[in-house]
């Protein structure tokens, strides 16, 4: 019985490290006022018929603090790259001259930092939904062993584990949301 106690929290523990990198890789997403390639990690293009992230199309290098390049290996990819950056709605219009897409990250007004740290907490609140998602589905199994003769103190204990553990993974998810407010807040 122990030892499916053990692969419960196991499971709840990795299950809850995965939403932390999640909302992690969406919190870099949400753009602070600086050029990070991250930005056009989530837009595909259509490569010959296969819907292709930017990155495995061209080179995508921050050019300065506020600029973006991207930079495809081959030219006819120029017209479906800036479609696609337009359709994704990041918020950002592509420059094209012929060889190049800059994309320039518009200073922010104080209404978009706002909205920024809004689509953040959205993302948070997510996170902590999945989380206490995690523990909810842990505890059932507890209590499934107890039905099937695991004694009620080793089953309170290990309820008060998951308990701890979430407290701790929502916690953690505070902190990322607090950092990238900062972030977003600082001009």
């Amino acid at each position: 019985m122990s030892d499916e106690l053990n692969i419960i929290e196991e499971t709840a523990l990795e299950s809850m490290d995965k939403a932390i990198s999640h909302l992690e890789t969406e919190l870099i997403k949400v753009r602070a006022g600086k050029a990070n390639p991250n930005i056009v990690d989530g837009i595909v293009v259509d490569y010959y018929g296969t819907p292709t992230p930017i990155n495995q199309i061209g080179n995508v290098t921050v050019a300065d603090a506020r600029t973006l390049n991207i930079q495809p290996w081959e030219k006819n990819m120029l017209q479906p790259i800036e479609r696609a950056i337009i359709n994704s709605n990041i918020g950002i219009t592509p420059q094209n001259d012929g060889n190049i897409i800059r994309l320039f990250m518009p200073p922010l007004t104080e209404e978009r930092r706002k909205q920024l740290v809004k689509t953040a907490q959205g993302e948070g609140e997510h996170s902590k939904v999945s989380i206490r998602n995690i523990r909810r589905d842990a505890i059932e199994q507890v209590r499934k062993l107890q039905k099937n003769g695991l004694s009620e103190d080793v089953a309170k204990d290990a309820e008060k584990n998951i308990q701890e553990m979430t407290d701790k993974y929502i916690l953690l998810v505070d902190k990322h949301l607090s950092a990238k407010e900062k972030e977003i807040m600082t001009v």
